[in-house]
């Protein structure tokens, strides 16, 4: 597996956990207890997380070798 193919596998978990997110999140509005709102609220704060880490490691995997492509001071050694 290239690295870029690894990049679109990681863009493809990336949507689902963004589908994910928003499942939780239309779950919270139809909660009417606060205890499990704020349960809801937490997996959704969590899931956002590794969405967001998902999201940019597949931008530099897919682009790791591209010629110009500035990559994030964040995921270098």
């Amino acid at each position: 597996m290239t690295l870029q193919e690894m990049g679109a596998a990681y863009r493809d978990q990336a949507r689902v956990l963004q589908t994910r997110i928003r499942d939780l999140e239309a779950a919270r509005a139809q909660e009417k207890e606060r205890e499990e709102r704020i349960n809801l609220t937490g997996r959704i704060d969590l899931l956002r997380g590794i969405w967001r880490e998902t999201r940019d490691l597949s931008v530099l995997l897919e682009r790791y070798y591209d010629r110009g492509y500035r990559r994030s001071g964040k995921y270098t050694l």
